[in-house]
């Protein structure tokens, strides 16, 4: 691996352990510097701006470190059904509510990337949506994977990767299988690209063979057409 290579990149501006997994198929490397900021939405804000707003907010925070890194990256996850958005629930009851109130439907989730070079005083935000259906399991599979802990620090209270209980419609998801883990790699690919940084790795390869996903819209993003 070359000095640059080595060198860390991106600081990532968060704790979560699927974000990382997911960054790390990008070949950059990464230093991870949480950065925790208040979540609580703005009278009157919309999941749109509030996911851009938080993610802005944590890439800011992170690019204040010391460490002297290219570029920061704060990303922010909303799942929204109906005009109700959805964080990571309190506890196994409102856990059991939230999926309850998902199944058999399709909601949206929204994934904001925000990227800050504080060498180049330079930002942007790209966001990402997923339409998800959801299949029509039963209160017994919500009550086991409740109980498995799983989805307590899960927007929505769940995983897509989730495969012992497997929530999503899989065969009808059209959309971008990372954004709904919490990280849309190529709408990160295209956001560096312009500040100037190229994936060591073949992303949306490394994306489908990690996730066993099929994608259906990754050159698309990438040539910037959604």
């Amino acid at each position: 691996m070359s000095p640059d290579l080595a060198r860390p990149l991106i600081g990532l501006a968060s704790a979560s352990p699927r974000r990382r997994e997911l960054l790390g198929l990008t070949g950059w490397a990464v230093s991870n510097l949480p950065a925790g900021v208040d979540e609580v939405p703005l009278a009157g804000e919309t999941a749109e701006v509030l996911a851009r707003r938080l993610a802005l907010a944590k890439a800011r925070a992170a690019a204040a470190s010391p460490d002297g890194l290219a570029v920061t990256l704060g990303a922010d996850t909303i799942v929204v059904d109906g005009g109700r958005m959805m964080g990571k629930p309190a506890d196994a009851a409102e856990a059991a509510e939230m999926l309850e109130r998902l199944r058999g439907g399709t909601h949206r989730v929204l994934t904001a990337l925000a990227l800050v070079d504080p060498r180049r005083g330079t930002e942007l935000v790209e966001l990402c949506e997923t339409a998800v259906p959801m299949r029509d399991y039963t209160r017994d599979e919500v009550a086991g994977y409740v109980a498995s802990g799983s989805p307590l620090d899960k927007a929505g209270a769940y995983g897509i990767q989730d495969g012992g209980f497997q929530p999503v419609a899989l065969e009808r998801l059209e959309g971008c299988f990372a954004n709904v883990m919490g990280l849309p790699l190529c709408h990160l690919v295209r956001g560096m690209r312009r500040l100037g940084h190229v994936p060591p790795a073949d992303v949306p390869t490394a994306c489908q063979e990690h996730t066993a996903y099929a994608c259906r819209v990754f050159d698309r993003i990438l040539r910037e057409e959604v």
